[in-house]
């Protein structure tokens, strides 16, 4: 196998997001250097982008946003990233402002726009950003701007996920408050819908604080579905004369942590449901009949973003594996027929790749915890350095597909090993809990079992490991060169320095987020080489901090700032001049 050239990584691939169907015609979010373009296919039309040239949709809601638009036949309705005002867009027109200028820029931010079309109402999350506090809310406005929005639910920390019913009489919704996320601990509610939009006679359906439930969804019997976690994994319940009934269990996961908006996982079809599983690193596409037997689709694909539209008896999946970047497919599980209506890049054949091995090993005090090895793309008669990376986001996971940057390393060399450490997602309740006041202590400790583990088979050379983390994951590194004497050298991309004075500087969505997992940390003590990279804007860690960590330790340290960038890295100019870097940081190793 050649060489993969950091510029090649750089320009190989957009991102596939925020993916909704309406009828036969799909839309979903496109990733490019300019922005988030806002794109739709049609059979009549074929793919075409959806807004005037100059406009985005985004939403800044927690700063990771989602749910940044909603369409229908009469339009689109859409968060507009450069003011966070919601739009309505016709085609081939100008988009028109449905709701206020705000008095400060950027302080009135909505997301999970939801529409009501019986009552011609659109409902969504609002989060107010005012000088002494951020509150956090739903709205309902008319869809034509032609009142001021009306708040309809409040007082609690976080909501998403308003969900009206097909006649518009009902409304479901999810909501959680500090310290929990979402993942945690949230409550699924019920009420009605007025004329003018207000709700009355509220219940609360299911979960607390030992209950993480999500995805409300209407089925076409008048149901309410939505995922919970009561029985250790994420699975499937409706409501049925006052009670949660189970649907679809299993040990399995048929939702993913919501750090966004507008997740969609399942779909509730007249003949039975539809659903994207997860299992560890895979995830796959399954049938479940009215009488509960459950059928796997054969599939190429082995990830699966958490969003999913219907088309007719077809779905719609942004999928991918470890010979795929992601495509948008369209999926006919009856006959087993695929067709892709859109490629991020590279396509199956075109290239070799180092094919992802999922391993389990046993970590130091007894427990076991999970990852991916991907082999060095050239095979020697030696062990291999090993570069071990730890996730961003405590609480995400590594999915089992081509990732360009394990591919780089690989190419150039190096194993690569991803590491799902005690705290990670897709192995349920119970495995994702034991991070908490454990952070940056059992994912320092997973990582280098990990390396350990893979050396001691022969799969790395003990003597030369590093390990990578973005964002969270860059604390892992951290407290993992600090901690262990495993790794030789470390990279950390947007790295969270200080866990407290995170929380302090952090968006309110996740200020709280290091109280529930951080214990106590020491201060970094390391005599390895640290690469440190980060944006000058980066609104999650202020880059002072990482300055601060960079001088109190000018003889192991070097950073690399990257102009105008924020808590991650999209510009294809910086992600080959940061790919460089990595290399040329731990070529000592090679």
């Amino acid at each position: 196998m050649s060489r993969i050239t950091a510029d090649l990584v750089a320009h190989a691939a957009v991102s596939f997001d925020a993916l909704q169907s309406v009828g036969d015609t799909v839309y979903w979010i496109e990733g490019r250097p300019e922005g988030d373009v806002l794109v739709r296919w049609s059979p009549r039309a074929g793919r075409r982008d959806v807004l005037p040239k100059g406009w985005y949709a985004a939403s800044y809601v927690h700063e990771y946003g989602g749910g940044a638009y909603v369409a229908d036949c009469g339009g689109m309705w859409f968060c507009n990233a450069a003011d966070q005002r919601i739009y309505h867009c016709q085609e081939g027109r100008t988009p028109l402002p449905v709701t206020p200028v705000p008095e400060t820029p950027h302080a009135l931010r909505y997301a999970d726009l939801r529409l009501i079309r019986k009552v011609g109402r659109l409902v969504c999350v609002r989060e107010r950003h005012e000088p002494d506090a951020v509150h956090n809310e739903l709205i309902s406005l008319p869809i034509d701007g032609s009142a001021e929005p009306r708040v309809i639910a409040s007082g609690r920390d976080f909501y998403m996920s308003p969900t009206p019913s097909p006649d518009g009489l009902l409304l479901a919704w999810v909501s959680w408050d500090i310290p929990l996320m979402p993942w945690d601990g949230s409550w699924l509610w019920l009420a009605e819908v007025q004329p003018d939009g207000t709700l009355v006679n509220r219940r609360l359906i299911a979960g607390g604080e030992n209950e993480s439930v999500c995805q409300p969804q209407w089925g076409p019997d008048g149901v309410l579905y939505f995922v919970s976690d009561r029985s250790g994994w994420w699975n499937l319940y409706a409501w049925r004369d006052g009670e949660c009934v189970p649907v679809v269990s299993g040990e399995f996961e048929l939702a993913a942590a919501p750090w966004e908006f507008g997740y969609r996982t399942y779909a509730v079809q007249e003949n039975g449901i539809i659903a994207i599983v997860q299992q560890g690193p895979e995830h796959y596409l399954a049938t479940w009949s009215r009488s509960g037997v459950m059928n796997r689709v054969a599939m190429p694909y082995t990830s699966m973003k958490p969003y999913m539209g219907v088309t007719g008896k077809d779905v719609i999946l942004i999928a991918s594996s470890p010979n795929r970047l992601p495509e948008i497919s369209r999926v006919s599980a009856e006959e087993t027929s695929i067709s892709t209506l859109a490629s991020a890049g590279w396509s199956e054949g075109r290239r070799s790749f180092s094919q992802p091995q999922r391993f389990t090993f046993p970590t130091r005090d007894g427990a076991v915890a999970h990852g991916l090895y991907h082999p060095p793309a050239t095979a020697t008669n030696q062990p291999s350095p090993l570069l071990v990376r730890a996730h961003p986001g405590p609480t995400s996971n590594w999915p089992l597909r081509l990732d360009l940057h394990a591919q780089y390393f690989t190419s150039h060399g190096f194993a690569v090993a991803d590491i799902d450490y005690r705290g990670s997602t897709g192995y349920g309740r119970a495995y994702r809990l034991q991070l908490r006041h454990r952070w940056g202590r059992i994912d320092a400790t997973d990582c280098a079992d990990a390396g350990l583990h893979l050396a001691a088979a022969g799969l790395a050379d003990r003597d030369r490991i590093a390990i990578w983390g973005a964002s969270a994951g860059g604390l892992t590194v951290l407290s993992a060169l600090s901690s262990t004497e495993v790794f030789q050298a470390g990279i950390a991309r947007s790295a969270i320095i200080d866990p407290n004075a995170w929380g302090q500087s952090a968006p309110k969505f996740q200020a709280h987020h290091a109280a529930l997992l951080a214990g106590h940390l020491d201060d970094f003590v390391s005599t390895r080489p640290l690469l440190l990279i980060h944006g000058d804007a980066d609104p999650v860690t202020p880059l002072n901090q990482v300055r601060a960590l960079s001088a109190r330790h000018p003889d192991i340290t070097r950073l690399m700032v990257i102009p105008g960038a924020g808590h991650s890295f999209r510009r294809a100019r910086d992600i080959a001049r940061i790919l460089a870097a990595e290399l040329d940081s731990l070529s000592p190793l090679l």
